[in-house]
């Protein structure tokens, strides 16, 4: 794999915020928390591969809440996505969680 082909790749990570508080600030908090989670993992990657790197926080509470910033980030990841099927992606996660945990 050369430098160029790196250039392309993307590295996402996700993560379904189980929280039902409806409010936008814990969203907002996770998001911080992720981007300087992997702060030293960006630092590394650059370093190792010679690429520009960074975090794109995709963070979606358990009943679909996200943040005010949250269409920005995913703009930046290649492809299309639906803000819509994300949320239910989620909402569907959290209910497959508790019917699990419940029954």
């Amino acid at each position: 794999m050369n430098v160029r082909e790196l250039e392309k790749n993307v590295l996402v990570n996700y993560n379904l915020v189980y929280c039902f508080n409806n409010n936008n600030n814990n969203n907002n908090n996770k998001e911080a928390e992720k981007i300087l989670k992997y702060k030293d993992l960006t630092i590394e990657i650059q370093r190792m591969w010679h690429v520009k790197t960074k975090v794109i926080p995709v963070i979606i509470g358990a009943t679909g809440t996200i943040s005010d910033s949250f269409r920005k980030y995913v703009s930046n990841i290649p492809g299309k996505h639906e803000v819509k099927e994300l949320q239910k992606t989620a909402i569907l996660s959290t209910a497959h969680i508790l019917r699990k945990v419940l029954l």
